[in-house]
């Protein structure tokens, strides 16, 4: 029976030892028997001592992938895992206590069932009041529930699927920075598999708190959906890089998307937040068209 099915966990982690340390104490806190799981770190050739926070735990066992990229990582976990059920997750998460046993039901519950994508949870610096950096990545980042539900894909800080779907559909492309998690759940979608959300299976992951962090995440999304277009024909990504995006269309203030992403936000807790995510609204706005259009020359230069 699926329930008592073997999981491999799978963990890339490159130089964050000290986080990884608390990923994998919530691991040893499952609701599953001990035997039943089994924990697989990638080192992704980190400078730090990652072999020294693994030995500490018996359940875990250490690989090594030179290559960057944390789909190289994932991918050599793979190779690795002894389980039929591999389950995702990264070194700067908290797996709650019952991730493992709620994974494995739904797993179970969905018929042809491609992978189960749980839920994300964010915590800040200083708990109940994030900084406007923290409270923009919250809102706009990680939204496990629009990835599945409307694109068909789920982000690999918390992600279940069978080892057999990537026997049938591939593994991660090895090319991607960014983006990898998608590329492979589209892949899985349009095999027939289905995807589902489930929220109680969830993660918890902190927000990033810097604008240095955002904006090193919109370069690596955005050279992701570049790399995917080079290649891809239909996929969504491609949007990022038609002809229709124009100068003038991406220089148009987004008043309607900021007033709709931050006044009508039902979670955001008072005037000034949604004031200070209206103006956030439009600043990462324009970053991300200066970042696009940077790709794009290159693109066209190549």
């Amino acid at each position: 029976m699926l329930s008592s099915a073997f999981i491999t966990v799978i963990i890339p982690v490159y130089n964050d030892a000290e986080r990884l340390q608390i990923c994998l104490q919530s691991l040893e806190n499952q609701t599953i028997p001990k035997q039943q799981y089994e924990i697989v770190v990638i080192d992704n050739n980190s400078s730090d001592d990652v072999q020294k926070v693994v030995q500490n735990f018996q359940q875990v066992s250490l690989g090594f992938e030179k290559q960057p990229g944390s789909y190289c990582a994932r991918n050599k976990g793979i190779s690795l895992a002894r389980g039929e059920v591999l389950a995702f997750t990264d070194s700067d998460c908290i797996p709650s206590p019952g991730w493992l046993e709620k994974g494995l039901q739904c797993l179970a519950s969905v018929p042809d069932c491609g992978f189960v994508a749980g839920g994300i949870k964010f915590f800040f610096s200083n708990p109940g009041n994030p900084n406007p950096i923290e409270l923009y990545d919250s809102l706009f980042y990680l939204q496990q529930k629009i990835y599945v539900e409307e694109r068909g894909w789920g982000a690999t800080a918390n992600l279940f699927t069978f080892k057999k779907v990537f026997d049938e559909v591939g593994l991660f492309n090895t090319t991607l920075k960014s983006g990898g998690d998608a590329e492979w759940g589209r892949r899985v979608s349009s095999n027939g598999y289905k995807a589902f959300y489930a929220e109680d299976c969830y993660i918890s992951h902190p927000a990033r708190s810097s604008f240095k962090e955002i904006r090193k995440k919109i370069r690596r999304t955005l050279g992701g959906a570049h790399t995917i277009s080079k290649t891809s024909q239909h996929d969504r990504v491609l949007e990022l890089f038609t002809p229709k995006d124009t100068l003038l269309t991406q220089l148009r203030p987004p008043l309607r998307s900021a007033f709709r992403k931050s006044f009508k936000n039902q979670r955001l807790k008072n005037y000034h937040q949604k004031v200070t995510i209206f103006l956030m609204v439009f600043f990462f706005h324009y970053l991300r068209t200066f970042e696009m259009f940077q790709l794009r020359t290159e693109k066209l230069s190549t």
